[in-house]
């Protein structure tokens, strides 16, 4: 399995007043998580290129970025819609048994008898626990709570996680 070396950390999603700052949507589970970054990765989907924050502030829910070299709103309007990315060595430091999303992604999902459920396609993130999305094949998607009563083993290493069927999820 393919290790994802960068995380989107926002969208740009205007910009912010004249002096070359833009609004951003923060994508992290880190809300303040610009507080901390000298540098992010613009990615047009065409071109990616490192641009050095000059300021942070924050405004409701967004993050007011300003970079080096952009102090104009001529320099920034066509950066509207643009992702934010982070190096995966700048990322906030994980937790025992904690993962980022990307590592969990494709892997394969066995049950504790060895029975093979698919592969985990998405991770809802509900607020009490988040939830993984099992499928693949012909097989229909299911849900699994991401609890340590449920989810036995992750292993991102060899692609691999290990899981206890709920009751009422038996008969998968």
């Amino acid at each position: 399995m393919k290790r994802i070396e960068r995380f989107q950390v926002g969208v740009i999603t205007a910009t912010h007043g004249l002096r070359g700052e833009v609004k951003v949507y923060p994508t992290s589970d880190e809300p303040r998580r610009f507080d901390s970054l000298k540098e992010v990765i613009l990615d047009t989907g065409r071109v990616q290129r490192r641009l050095r924050i000059r300021s942070v502030k924050y405004f409701k829910q967004f993050a007011i970025l300003g970079f080096e070299g952009m102090d104009r709103i001529e320099d920034v309007e066509r950066l509207r819609g643009a992702s934010l990315l982070i190096d995966r060595e700048d990322a906030v430091p994980l937790e025992e048994g904690e993962y980022f999303i990307p590592d969990l992604l494709g892997l394969e999902v066995v049950t504790d008898t060895g029975r093979d459920l698919g592969e985990l396609v998405d991770v809802l993130q509900t607020g009490a626990n988040d939830v993984y999305v099992v499928g693949g094949g012909d097989r229909k998607e299911f849900l699994l709570p991401a609890i340590p009563e449920c989810i036995l083993e992750v292993d991102t290493e060899g692609g691999k996680m290990v899981v206890r069927l709920m009751p009422g999820l038996e008969e998968l």
